[in-house]
Order: C-alpha cells, then structure tokens, then sequence
C-alpha cells in the first residue's frame, strides 16, 4: 500500500465543493482544510502497483475548481 497527501489550492469559494467530491473517491482516506499555501489536504491510500502520477492526474486534477496540487509520498508511518 502506498499513501500520498495531496495539497490542493482552490479557486476562491470552492475549497468546499472540491473537499465534498474529493472524499468520494476510493483512495481518499481524510480530507483536512488547511492553512498556508493550500486550501485542502488529502490522504490518500492507493495500491503497490498503482501509478500515483496516473491517479493524481485523472483521478484528482479532473475535479473542477482546483487551481494548483503538490503531491507528497509517505515511506514509513511510525506510531
């Protein structure tokens, strides 16, 4: 299992929208608003053979009122 958080910066009154259709997707575990840069944080669990460019570019770019990503990759989580 691979997980990413996507940042995502939206346009201006559509963070909600976007958090709204985001946390419908299969991979998407969390979805937090944010301070900073980015309007949104996702976390994201997708599977080893998974292309996570592929994912981010079709399955989270193709929603509409996000203007800008940047994309993380997790190695290890410690608890």
């Amino acid at each position: 299992m691979q997980t990413i958080f996507i940042q995502l910066k939206c346009e201006l009154g559509r963070a909600y929208e976007v958090a709204a259709e985001l946390v419908e997707r299969d991979s998407v575990s969390e979805v937090f608003s944010i301070s900073g840069q980015y309007d949104l944080m996702a976390k994201c669990y997708l599977d080893n053979e998974e292309d996570i460019g592929r994912y981010v570019e079709t399955r989270v770019h193709s929603i509409s009122g996000i203007r800008d990503t940047h994309t993380t990759i997790a190695f290890n989580a410690f608890t």
